[in-house]
């Protein structure tokens, strides 16, 4: 049996060796303990954040590492090291089972530490600068493959920018992470400092869905099941979509790029006509937009593949494809190393063809995303 187990994966890693490199858009990575972040804290902060610790709505974020307790940490269950550390922290662990046996040529590195939910904005400020001093250190100057998000203190624009302009320029950052659920929906005017330092810098936006502890999982409050609360995400990311398309964020910052991380995409076509039609009916309210919603989406929006939409007809995805109305809105993601992993070889539901997988897979990421900023190393 282990012969025959050893084959099969030998067959597998060969597939995978054969097809063309992927760009995995969505890697998660983390502390191996809260104390890791210790050295990289000034002596004020180490000692606010020993004897106090975090303050923060209780949310998702905070409760991620113990819920579900079947699958701690939202990881596979073969995502553990075998040093036992948890998953995501060992970097040659990773290496071993996700970047070479799947042929990542760049892996964007996205901490879900809770930095952004903090509500002492100047310890949000210490952590985010922590953080990202981290990955520098332990992460991207350890592996040229690896690129990361900025991770910035956004409901205090004033300290987001302050980090974008520390690092903005450091190779290794390719976009800023921001969260689906912020405080004020994002297209207000008291985030535009964030994204007027992300277009000077060249850098996309990356917003991830996640429950940031700010508001109930909808729009009534919170759910029982984890089951409800794993399948409700993506709403909170639809309404920041409207929110930044009719506040007129990407008529003030026209070069401005958004990429939403872990939303789905199946529901952008049926949001799009509805924005639409709204807009015919209704746009006296929005002078300051001079196109229909739907060119804007296509415009400056990407989404990533991962959780990968599957219809019960399985050649119904064809027809998301096509209602998306472009190639370039996909990029490939795997959410790596979480239970809901989408390995390359068997995430789409039917068979694509090579142009189109090409191009989900790597050439979209490359259009919107600088790898090229500098070597790492």
């Amino acid at each position: 049996m282990l012969n025959q187990a050893v084959s099969h994966l030998n067959k597998e890693l060969s597939k995978k060796k054969q097809q063309h490199y992927i760009i995995d858009c969505d890697i998660h990575h983390d502390f191996p303990s809260p104390d890791v972040i210790l050295p990289y804290l000034s002596d004020r902060w180490r000692e606010h954040h020993l004897t106090y610790g975090f303050k923060e709505h209780h949310g998702f974020v905070h409760s991620f590492g113990l819920y579900p307790p079947v699958s701690p940490f939202a990881s596979r269950q073969d995502g553990w090291p075998h040093n036992g550390a948890r998953p995501g922290t060992d970097l040659e662990f990773m290496k071993a089972q996700h970047l070479e046996s799947n042929n990542v040529k760049y892996g964007i590195l996205n901490t879900l530490f809770p930095v952004q939910t903090q509500l002492n904005d100047e310890y949000a400020r210490a952590l985010a600068r922590a953080v990202n001093d981290w990955q520098i250190k332990e992460w991207l100057e350890k592996d040229s493959r690896l690129r990361a998000s900025i991770i910035v203190p956004y409901e205090n624009p004033e300290f987001a920018v302050e980090e974008i302009e520390r690092v903005g320029k450091h190779p290794g950052f390719v976009q800023i992470m921001l969260l689906c659920r912020s405080k004020e929906p994002l297209g207000r005017r008291k985030y535009w400092p964030i994204y007027e330092a992300a277009e000077a810098y060249g850098l996309p936006i990356g917003m991830h869905i996640i429950n940031g502890g700010m508001h109930g999982n909808t729009s009534s409050g919170w759910h029982s099941y984890y089951s409800e609360v794993h399948t409700s995400l993506s709403p909170g990311a639809q309404v920041q979509v409207v929110s930044l398309v009719c506040e007129g964020v990407f008529k003030r910052f026209p070069k401005l790029r958004v990429v939403l991380i872990e939303a789905g995409f199946a529901w952008v076509p049926s949001l799009m006509w509805r924005l639409d039609k709204q807009y015919v009916k209704l746009k006296s309210e929005l002078p300051h937009l001079k196109r229909l919603p739907s060119e804007y989406i296509r415009e400056h929006f990407r989404f990533t593949t991962q959780p990968m939409e599957e219809p019960t007809v399985p050649k119904h995805f064809y027809h998301i494809l096509e209602h998306l109305g472009s190639d370039d809105l996909l990029l490939f993601a795997t959410d790596y190393p979480h239970w809901d992993f989408d390995d390359p070889l068997k995430s789409f539901p039917v068979k694509i063809e090579q142009e189109l997988k090409q191009k989900i897979y790597y050439k979209n990421a490359e259009s919107i995303y600088d790898f090229k900023k500098g070597e790492i190393r």
